[in-house]
């Protein structure tokens, strides 16, 4: 029974021990895009948060205006002042996304009235050019481009047991080299 005693006592202490939770942690990414400054926000595992009111403050917390992310976790927001720009989700249970836009990001001329080009100037041959052609542009490489976005950051923030088995194996496999080695010698030194 006393030879039991510790082994029970290990396999009670091993029962008892805190597993790890399957957690995941919140991801964001934001992008200043003339004339919006567009973003997104999920959790590490892929989720995407869907329809969460964005709050948007300068540094010093006065607000600047308010968004929301689309089913996709996206959202929009065209700012009118060159201030820095602070976006806060409170997705819930505890977890808040805040991302930062700098000011020197966002367009010089934010605000500003553009002037009409004159008549017979290059600018001018350039005016003939739909004026939200930019836009559309911009709209269709966003949605080109936020299947991958997505995937990349499941990706970066995805480990798998594959990695973890691995990685154990390997630090038992230093054990067992550095064993072996240990016997040897024992043995060359009788």
């Amino acid at each position: 029974m006393r030879r039991l005693l510790p082994a029970l006592l290990a396999a009670a202490a091993l029962a008892l021990a805190p597993l790890p939770a399957a957690a995941h942690k919140v991801v964001a990414a934001i992008f200043a895009t003339n004339p919006a400054i567009e973003g997104e926000v999920g959790f590490s595992n892929g989720d995407m948060a869907a329809d969460i009111p964005i709050e948007v403050v300068d540094p010093d917390g006065n607000p600047l205006g308010t968004t929301r992310t689309d089913a996709d976790g996206v959202f929009l927001f065209t700012p009118t002042q060159r201030v820095t720009h602070v976006f806060r989700a409170d997705l819930g249970a505890g977890h808040v996304a805040e991302i930062t836009v700098a000011a020197d990001d966002l367009p010089a001329d934010l605000g500003q009235q553009a002037a009409a080009p004159a008549e017979g100037s290059p600018a001018a041959a350039t005016a003939a050019v739909p004026a939200d052609l930019d836009q559309r542009i911009a709209q269709a490489v966003r949605a080109e481009v936020k299947p991958l976005r997505k995937d990349l950051m499941a990706f970066k923030e995805h480990k798998n047991l594959e990695s973890i088995l691995g990685g154990i194996g390997y630090i038992m496999g230093l054990f067992g080299l550095g064993f072996y080695l240990a016997a040897r010698r024992r043995l060359n030194t009788r």
